[in-house]
């Protein structure tokens, strides 16, 4: 008969080998099913027993020391949290990859961006950033270390175009997304930083436009309208879309084309952008082409807006 001390102990053993899976199973639920090696040595789980689990595949390499656990299917929040356990407890989403958790641009294949205060590389999918990044520029968003908003925006100032800017500010305006530092203190805390410029320029426009008036604006497009052969809109016009009613600025019912004009770039409020998207999407699915207008549009690319109206009202 088998030692009943050795029973016990190898009973105890299966015990403590359950309950270490089950607080490493709890982990990775909360990490998008991926854990680090070093998250697993330090809930006791020694070397020699992450190589049984990896030969059994309970644990399979995702990333430079990162596991996913169990049965796993990859998404981008997985992919996006594998990323930053690999590059170590100092890392962060950054960049693209942030604009991306933060909702204020769609995920794309290019490579993962990471930025950590310490140097390291580039590797297979994964795009590395070494920068200064303060505790109050990190947010914690579905578990995942980010850049906050704020430095998301300052960051992708210095990799985008300015349109790709200014939409990514719009999504903040939409989602009404806030953070005890803004985009004005950070530029403070790093004024020479590459894409200063641009946020710098961008802030000056809104500010500009803030006091630009509705009329001002009408007013504005009826006079680059008035040096052109294009047919003339109704102006806020009133509109029956299924038992709705809506207020258009500009309208040509023949060629089922609306305009609208956006006094700024962004929106102040949330409520109000949600209500304009509702609105075109209503439009839209009438059958109604909705193109939005804004007064920096008018004053910098008069003569590219009419070229696309000329296309818009042909077409």
């Amino acid at each position: 008969m088998p030692d009943e001390t050795n029973v016990m102990h190898v009973r105890h053993a299966q015990s403590s080998s359950r309950l270490l899976d089950r607080r490493v199973g709890d982990l990775a639920e909360s990490q998008h099913g991926v854990v680090s090696r070093m998250q697993l040595l330090d809930l006791g789980m020694g070397r020699g027993a992450i190589g049984d689990r990896i030969a059994r595949g309970l644990l399979r390499r995702v990333g430079r020391g990162v596991y996913a656990v169990g049965h796993f299917r990859q998404s981008h929040r997985s992919r996006w949290m594998a990323a930053v356990l690999s590059a170590g407890p100092d890392a962060a989403l950054s960049h693209r990859s942030a604009a991306s958790l933060w909702g204020l641009q769609p995920p794309s294949s290019i490579a993962i961006e990471v930025t950590r205060p310490r140097k390291f590389r580039s590797r297979s999918g994964m795009r590395a950033h070494c920068s200064d990044i303060r505790s109050d520029e990190v947010a914690l968003v579905d578990g995942i270390p980010v850049t906050s908003m704020p430095r998301t925006l300052l960051d992708l100032a210095a990799i985008v175009s300015r349109h790709q800017l200014e939409s990514a500010f719009n999504e903040v305006e939409v989602r009404g997304l806030t953070d005890r530092l803004s985009v004005g203190d950070l530029m403070k805390r790093y004024p020479g930083r590459r894409g200063a410029a641009v946020l710098r320029a961008m802030m000056e426009d809104e500010e500009k436009a803030r006091g630009v008036t509705k009329k001002e604006l009408e007013r504005r497009f009826a006079t680059m309208l008035a040096g052109t052969d294009l047919p003339r809109p109704r102006r806020n016009a009133d509109l029956a879309v299924g038992n709705r009613f809506f207020e258009v600025d500009c309208l040509w019912r023949a060629q089922r084309l609306i305009i609208e004009l956006d006094g700024r770039f962004v929106h102040r409020t949330w409520r109000t952008s949600e209500r304009d998207r509702e609105k075109d999407r209503l439009l839209q699915a009438d059958g109604w082409r909705v193109v939005r207008i804004t007064w920096r549009q008018l004053r910098d690319d008069a003569p590219a807006v009419v070229a696309d109206l000329r296309r818009l009202l042909r077409g």
